[in-house]
């Protein structure tokens, strides 16, 4: 069973995917909601926000790193500033699960959100699918031991490190299934 961070953003499209796969899936809202599951996705949304939602229970940042340490997490957008080392933001958490530096909303505003065809090189897989990024994040360093798995004009937008991935776009929103796939496998 595969949770879904499901404080604020969209996290009923990473259920979709998950049903596509065929995992079963849980919302996570609390510390408590982790229990059982083997697997996290925190989804895209606003960072900031989603900061302030998790630090409404004491321990469930905590919670979250200790998780990270046995079952594989995958951060879109939102979901990729918190897993990272440093935002460089003081409103938003940065969960230090993988050895990145991100910048927010690095593309701009809103109006500047896109599509684009992307392509994957990852356990040779040499694939190409369709991202949406908006209000996306930028990696602006990536750390010893993480892998950038998908660039887009020279600039990484995938990466994994150990079991973890982070994208700086919403696989879910073009109804890819590849990224999920790569984190968690077939249900």
């Amino acid at each position: 069973m595969i949770g879904v961070l499901a404080l604020q953003g969209n996290f009923s499209s990473h259920i979709q995917i998950l049903n596509k796969l065929g995992h079963d899936s849980k919302l996570v809202k609390c510390s408590k909601d982790l229990e059982g599951i083997n697997g996290l996705i925190i989804p895209g949304g606003e960072s900031t926000t989603i900061t302030k939602l998790i630090k409404r229970e004491d321990k469930f940042i905590k919670s979250i790193q200790l998780f990270s340490k046995k079952y594989p997490i995958l951060g879109t957008c939102a979901g990729l500033i918190l897993m990272s080392k440093n935002s460089f933001d003081d409103k938003v958490l940065n969960f230090g699960i993988i050895n990145i530096e991100s910048k927010r909303n690095a593309y701009g505003r809103q109006v500047y959100s896109f599509d684009t065809d992307l392509n994957l090189n990852y356990n040779s897989k040499n694939t190409s699918f369709i991202a949406s990024f908006i209000r996306a994040p930028k990696i602006s360093k990536v750390g010893r031991n993480v892998q950038v798995i998908c660039n887009h004009d020279g600039i990484p937008v995938a990466v994994k490190q150990g079991m973890h991935f982070a994208t700086t776009f919403h696989p879910e929103l073009q109804n890819e299934t590849l990224i999920h796939q790569l984190c968690f496998g077939d249900g």
